[in-house]
């Protein structure tokens, strides 16, 4: 009779373990949203291996450019900052496994009291919270996702510092050009100015166009200053970039050298794979499995909860006597319990996590938005800047030639002062333009390798900074 009763009772309680289990819903990880097939930009092929945006910066084949990056990589603060909260993302996912392990403890006591004399006491007491409804398992896989998460923020930030890094570099060798530029055109036009005061001396000009003269050179003058401080700045910019004092990279950013300029033999892949080689579209998405997760916690803790104990024990009147003639004590206890009524706290928290749920996909889709913008941008931009250069190039050649001309046929008296004057304007302005529009389509390049995610490796766990070869030297040696 008692059997029956017994079978009748633990079938009744798996029913109502299976009702319960039924109650914890599942989500979908992500929303599904369209994605364009091809990019809309002018001049993007397809066919690109991802892996070889890893290390985009070797393109610009600038030794000293390199060094910089493998140096921010491994010493500046942001990334310093990531690396730590990835450490402490997967501590926390040890944390949430560790709820799903039988946990173990040990316990030692004496007592003296005047009745019963002494008594010593030493045991073992053992628990597991039955995981049934996956409350912690749905933890586990939370903080395993923000792990994800966490490794590709860090992604994201090492993508963002080698983009800095280079973009700093490409102004500041741009604003040497540009200075370089300037003191050649002053050299010229102080040429000019002591030229045109031999002809006042000799009556062949008037002192007004000696002073136009003095007024063109020393407008050019003028523009030292500004390109010395830009320069000096970007320094500063560098240092702090590779975790540096700001006059730190003084010296070895000290010469002029030529401006970087990336080869042309980037390929695009489709969206859909450019997307996934973005950190933060990536890290958007771990949020969502993370949130996902949250929900089923919520959902189960709204359900019954199952625990197993017990404790293995040793009592003795002597020390000595616990490990001889020390008698036994021993407990086993099975525990249920379940809410009945807290307020609605329970159901309020599954909502309060399903709006994190949406939040976390409203993020997702606005960063793969994000994305697909920077990507068609910095192909736009790329594309029309070098039409840019191009045809200011074509137009720097015209100013020099006409610059030279007027200069030598003021020097035979044929052409007037004014047109000697123009015609380096002219000239300073084409060849400022032309290092102007350099930088921008150097700049360009490193836009675009950045919107493509480039300077991370999404399919490794290793966070470890993508560098180049050890053989170059750090920026501060």
């Amino acid at each position: 009779m008692f059997r029956r009763i017994n079978r009748i009772l633990a079938a009744g309680f798996l029913l109502i373990l299976g009702a319960c289990a039924s109650l914890v819903p599942r989500h979908s990880a992500t929303a599904a949203m369209d994605v364009p097939v091809q990019w809309s930009s002018v001049a993007s092929p397809a066919n690109t291996v991802a892996s070889s945006l890893g290390q985009w910066w070797l393109r610009f084949n600038d030794p000293l450019l390199v060094s910089l990056v493998d140096h921010a990589l491994n010493a500046n603060n942001s990334v310093l900052g990531a690396q730590a909260a990835l450490r402490q993302a997967r501590a926390l996912r040890d944390v949430a496994a560790g709820a799903l392990r039988p946990a173990l403890g040990s316990s030692a006591s004496a007592q003296h009291s005047k009745q019963g004399g002494n008594t010593f006491a030493a045991g073992l007491d053992a628990s597991w919270e039955l995981d049934i409804f996956g409350a912690n398992r749905a933890a586990l896989d939370a903080s395993a996702a923000t792990v994800d998460a966490s490794a590709a923020s860090l992604g994201e930030v090492q993508v963002s510092i080698a983009a800095e890094v280079a973009l700093d570099y490409m102004t500041l060798r741009g604003a040497q050009a540009r200075l370089v530029i300037a003191n050649d055109n002053l050299a010229s036009q102080q040429e000019t100015l002591q030229l045109t005061q031999w002809r006042q001396q000799a009556g062949l000009v008037t002192a007004l166009e000696a002073e136009q003269a003095r007024a063109a050179s020393e407008q050019t003058s003028a523009q030292l200053p500004g390109l010395q401080i830009t320069i000096e700045q970007t320094r500063h910019a560098l240092a702090v970039l590779t975790g540096q004092p700001p006059a730190a990279l003084a010296a070895v950013l000290e010469a002029t050298t030529p401006l970087p300029q990336a080869a042309d033999d980037l390929t695009l892949s489709i969206p859909a794979e450019t997307l996934r080689q973005r950190p933060d579209v990536r890290a958007a998405e771990h949020q969502v499995t993370a949130a996902t997760a949250r929900v089923a916690q919520a959902e189960a803790a709204r359900l019954p909860d199952f625990r197993l104990g017990g404790s293995l024990g040793l009592n003795a009147l002597r020390l000595g006597a616990l490990t001889n003639g020390a008698s036994v004590v021993s407990s086993v206890l099975a525990s249920v319990s379940m809410p009945v009524f807290d307020g609605g706290v329970r159901r309020a928290q599954v909502r309060a996590q399903q709006a994190g749920l949406d939040q976390t996909n409203a993020a997702y889709r606005s960063a793969i938005l994000t994305a697909l913008k920077d990507v068609e941008d910095a192909l736009i931009a790329l594309h029309e800047d070098k039409e840019r250069l191009l045809r200011l190039q074509n137009a720097a050649g015209a100013a020099g030639n006409a610059a030279l001309m007027a200069r030598q046929r003021f020097g035979s008296g044929l052409v007037d002062f004014q047109v000697v004057l123009d015609t380096q304007r002219t000239q300073l302005s084409a060849q400022d333009s032309v290092a102007s529009a350099a930088t921008d389509v150097s700049a360009d390049h490193v836009r675009l390798y950045k919107a493509l995610g480039g300077g991370w490796n999404p399919d490794t766990s290793d966070t470890t900074p993508v560098t180049a070869a050890d053989s170059y030297t750090t920026p501060s040696e």
